[in-house]
């Protein structure tokens, strides 16, 4: 039951024609405008606090770009709670962890998924000191070393209210997007969340509002301009 679940997250792969998906394209098409007069390779989803979709909302994006024709790669940089082996349904006995404590190769860690022109890095073996590995000038040597092979690198990290490790990862991407729990997290909690993430000097592409409720007539025109 939790195999499909998981598989069930992935709406994307599994009913490209939902308004769901089509609101994942449109995330997708708004980070590319966005940078419309930048580099938009490597980009971080984070989120205040646990529970609030990160993972999900990450993963669809990513096989939003991975049909679209890009080469993705997707990588999970939650350290301390890993889910994309998860969804993916992928082994996670090395990953990222692994390769920034130089414990395997580039080549070790990178896994084909059942989308096309979709790569994944698990987060790995759960280390015991997280924080300093991200924050080690690895982290972007790293990063570089995948940016010649992929069109587009996708990092899950951590909620940034519980951890720093999800501002040290956004703080050496190219843009951020925070994913927000509509009604479940307190409006002073996002703010400090967005200051935290600007005193990292990371750059906030946009919110990401998770599971809004909408009227029943703003539900019928979702739908109608989702399926034309």
């Amino acid at each position: 039951m939790r195999q499909s679940a998981n598989r069930n997250k992935l709406i994307m792969n599994v009913n490209r024609r939902s308004s769901i998906s089509e609101g994942y394209r449109n995330i997708r098409t708004n980070i590319q405008f966005s940078g419309w007069n930048q580099k938009l390779q490597v980009l971080a989803v984070t989120s205040t606090q646990a529970g609030e979709g990160k993972s999900t909302t990450i993963s669809n994006l990513a096989v939003a770009y991975a049909q679209e024709g890009k080469n993705v790669l997707l990588i999970d940089a939650d350290l301390r709670h890993p889910s994309l082996q998860s969804i993916f349904n992928v082994p996670n006995r090395l990953g990222l962890s692994n390769l920034l404590a130089e414990q395997c190769a580039f080549g070790d860690v990178v896994q084909t998924t059942v989308v096309e022109n979709l790569s994944l890095v698990t987060a790995g073996s759960v280390p015991p000191n997280p924080t300093e590995l991200l924050s080690s000038d690895r982290l972007q040597e790293v990063i570089d070393g995948w940016k010649p092979v992929y069109d587009i690198i996708l990092i899950d990290t951590s909620p940034v209210m519980a951890v720093a490790d999800g501002l040290i990862v956004s703080s050496v991407c190219d843009g951020v997007i925070l994913v927000v729990l509509s009604g479940k997290v307190k409006r002073e909690y996002i703010q400090k969340t967005k200051e935290k993430l600007e005193l990292a000097k990371a750059t906030i592409l946009g919110v990401v509002l998770n599971q809004k409720k909408y009227s029943k007539s703003e539900a019928n025109q979702y739908r109608y301009y989702g399926h034309q």
